[in-house]
């Protein structure tokens, strides 16, 4: 596959500020997530700078571990049009690790009420050795389509 990326876009039934809201909130995102995979954030706090790190509590069937934690970095924060983050590791001395892929949200105001919402997950920096035992993306294609409708239940109260 020479495409490194995939993306889904719908449209939502209101503002960007509050799309946008949700997004930097990192207690929505097990219920945005449309795989099943997110559990629960374990850093609380809304997102609001460059660089700023949330983990979040992780299962996933196939995890030689089964639960596990991942560290997210974010490194795209453009109230209220993007917002992005890399996701890694935290190493038991505190460091951490990136695995080269990042998830991206571009929201479009169509309108007062109206926004378009663009969810993007890009592996183009995922080094060779990663892709030799990880397969990418690592769901089935209806995933970022699913996630983009848990978001839009969730922003307009459904």
């Amino acid at each position: 596959m020479d495409q490194e990326n995939v993306s889904a876009t719908l449209t939502v039934a209101v503002s960007a500020a509050r799309v946008f809201a949700v997004l930097a909130d990192p207690t929505t995102h097990a219920a945005i997530d449309g795989t099943g995979w997110v559990q629960e954030s374990v850093d609380r706090a809304p997102l609001t700078e460059v660089g700023q790190v949330f983990r979040m509590d992780m299962y996933h069937a196939n995890h030689p571990h089964g639960d596990y934690r991942v560290a997210n970095k974010v490194h795209v924060l453009d109230p209220p049009r993007a917002i992005g983050w890399r996701t890694g590791t935290e190493k038991d001395d505190g460091r951490l690790e990136f695995g080269g892929w990042f998830w991206r949200y571009d929201l479009v105001p169509l309108g007062p009420s109206e926004t378009e919402v663009t969810l993007t997950y890009d592996w183009s920096a995922v080094p060779q050795s990663v892709r030799e035992y990880l397969r990418f993306p690592p769901f089935a294609p209806e995933h970022l389509t699913n996630s983009l409708r848990h978001l839009a239940e969730l922003v307009s109260g459904k």
